[in-house]
This record gives structure tokens, sequence and C-alpha cells, in this order.
């Protein structure tokens, strides 16, 4: 799936890659650090193969970063992709908070003291 440019697609892309139970999975291993494709393959029922799939997915979306290490590749977290994720939850929530505030405030109760 394409996404497009920007940080709009930037957001598409990383929700999408965090819908699928694997690759929130995948992220929760490497939470503890960087790992190998078979260290985090380990103890999941699908293939090596499937889990650089699913990688794929997660470094396309920014959320995942990797390096060559001899014939391995070391896959980590993407601070800066979780960093913008954050912000932009964080705009979300505060843009409802302020509209459930307002409707919060026009529709309470009035008593006339």
């Amino acid at each position: 799936m394409s996404y497009g440019t920007g940080p709009a697609a930037a957001k598409d892309a990383a929700l999408d890659a965090l819908g699928n139970p694997v690759r929130r999975e995948l992220v929760q291993r490497l939470a503890a650090g960087p790992k190998t494709v078979t260290a985090l393959a380990a103890g999941l029922p699908i293939s090596r193969p499937a889990v650089s799939r699913h990688l794929a997915v997660l470094k396309q979306a920014e959320l995942v970063s990797d390096q060559s290490a001899g014939t391995q590749r070391i896959y980590a977290l993407n601070e800066s992709g979780f960093a913008a994720m954050r912000d932009w939850l964080e705009r979300f929530w505060s843009d409802a908070e302020a509209r459930f505030r307002l409707v919060a405030e026009n529709t309470a109760e009035r008593t006339d003291d």
C-alpha cells in the first residue's frame, strides 16, 4: 500500500503497521533492545521469512531501523518514528479534549442564582 509523503502519510503507515498483532509483538520484543530476525522469530508461530516481511512493513512505516552485522541484520526501534506517532496522538487527544470541554461548557445545566 502506498501512503504518499509527509507527516500524515507517515502516521497512516505507522497506524496500519501497528494494526497487526505480529508486528505489535515484534515492537514489544524490540523495546528490550536490538535483535536479529532469528532472535525475533524465536517462539513466534511464523517463519523467519514471514518475520522479515513484517519487519519490512515496520521499516517502511519508519518504526524500526536495521543495520548489517556480517550476514545478519540487526533491527531496532526507530525513536523518531515513534516520536512522530506520539506527537500525532498528543495533538489528537488535545483536540478531542478541547472539543469535549467546549461541548460540556455549552450544554451544562444552567442555574439561575
